[in-house]
């Protein structure tokens, strides 16, 4: 899969003023326009040092890679809607995703207008972070073209960088994993830091899960109730420097045990999220558990009417949106996994909705980041790559479908889940989205 490569129109740079210093941020957005820099924000950080110890912990996400043969660290993404900055990022192995969130009462200014934006955060950029002093009078600009720190700083510079379409592969995972998530466990201040202290020092190559023993939180290499699979918990050693300053944690965890997240609540309306996948070695961009939601193509005006309507609303809770528009949970869940696919949609636990972030609307995106969907169609267009067998007691259906050098024997339907003979099915059983066999069995036959 091709990167999308990106140029700055200028780099970052510190100028000194006898006022102050002014860290300017060079960034790119997607749909920017090549001349102007429409502003998104711009205003007083209440609390910069808080914001700058979450920038930095976003900033070692970014640079951490928790598989050898990951590719080089990312630009996070910015997003400023409904009254608040969102800063996302994912590690460089793409299995922990970041989200810093500065919500109205971090943020003493005035909202522009709504956009993402991509900046960079280079070495100068975080040690530029490390140096704000506690009550430092910082400001803040969000742009277009530009993020701009005014604040007493080193200079930084920012270069050409490329934008991997898997980012946003990741997102739509990342997002599909939260929408589904409960809250399993809430940890108070002192249990917070408790659990810092009990977080593996050492990889931990085998599964492990966060329970409550008495009023402690711990490290279990089994589960039992009330368990929390955090596979590869020494990934949580990110939050180092931010859970001691948290008020509580909560934590969440998928019905499936396949991802986990931890929500930090810090003071002044600022939050933190770090979700992790089920193992180490897995990385968001590669699950496709929305797959089965894109199945059905949805009319390209429905699509375009509901992205309007999320561009402008910037919120919508997935429930009262069907209810609003007298549309079917299945409906709704499609709308949302087609708009994922291209990047349009994050998922806030803690306000239990959608939002909106501001990227060009390509349709093309769906297909072209979700091979398996792909493929799964082009086998529908030889009648006979999709063969029915037969149908059994309970709507349970068989099917033959045409594989590389074989024919693989798909079940589908009933009140069981799908099964194929494929290696990918039999490798995985279905924990990373399911088969393209699977999905032109479905397709075909429903």
């Amino acid at each position: 899969m091709s990167d999308l490569t990106y140029a700055y129109a200028q780099p970052s740079t510190l100028s000194h003023r006898p006022e102050g210093d002014t860290l300017l941020l060079a960034a790119y957005a997607e749909n920017a326009p090549t001349s102007g820099a429409a502003c998104f924000f711009q205003g007083q950080l209440r609390d910069s040092w808080l914001v700058a110890r979450g920038l930095t912990t976003l900033a070692k996400v970014v640079a951490s890679r928790f598989v050898p043969q990951s590719a080089a660290l990312r630009d996070p993404i910015v997003t400023a809607g409904a009254g608040q900055l969102r800063f996302e990022a994912f590690s460089s192995c793409n299995g922990v995703y970041a989200r810093f969130d500065l919500g109205p009462a971090a943020l003493d200014g005035e909202f522009v207008q709504s956009g993402t934006t991509n900046v960079d955060f280079n070495e100068p950029m975080v040690n530029a972070l490390s140096r704000i002093a506690r009550a430092e009078p910082v400001r803040l600009r969000v742009g277009q073209q530009e993020v701009t720190l005014e604040r007493a700083a080193g200079k930084v510079t920012e270069r050409k960088v490329t934008l991997p379409e898997r980012w946003i592969k990741g997102l739509t995972a990342a997002q599909g994993y939260l929408a589904q998530m409960d809250e399993k466990l809430r940890l108070t201040r002192v249990q917070a830091a408790q659990l810092l202290q009990t977080l593996p020092t050492g990889t931990a190559r085998t599964d492990t899960y966060l329970v409550l023993r008495g009023v402690r939180p711990s490290f279990a290499p089994v589960g039992g109730p009330g368990a929390v699979r955090v596979g590869g918990a020494h990934r949580l050693r990110l939050l180092d420097g931010l859970l001691p300053l948290s008020q509580a944690v909560r934590v969440y965890a998928t019905p499936d045990g396949q991802a986990s997240a931890m929500v930090l609540e810090l003071s002044g309306g600022h939050e933190f999220l770090l979700a992790l996948s089920a193992e180490v070695n897995r990385g968001f961009s590669g699950e496709g558990n929305q797959l089965e939601a894109m199945l059905d193509e949805l009319p390209a005006e429905w699509l375009a009417g509901a992205n309007n309507l999320f561009r402008g609303n910037e919120t919508f809770n997935p429930t009262l949106f069907g209810l609003a528009h007298d549309l079917a949970p299945a409906t709704v869940e499609r709308l949302c996994a087609s708009l994922s696919a291209m990047g349009l949609l994050g998922f806030d636990l803690s306000q239990n909705q959608y939002f909106y972030r501001r990227l060009p609307f390509k349709t093309d995106r769906i297909l072209k980041l979700n091979p398996r969907l792909k493929n799964a169609r082009a086998l529908l267009d030889n009648a006979d790559d999709v063969q029915l067998v037969g149908v059994g007691n309970g709507g349970r259906t068989e099917a033959r479908v045409r594989g590389t050098d074989v024919w693989h024997t798909v079940l589908v339907g009933g009140t069981e889940p799908p099964r194929c003979t494929c290696q990918w099915f039999s490798s995985h059983q279905g924990q990373r989205g399911v088969c393209k066999h699977i999905l032109a069995a479905q397709l075909r036959f429903g």
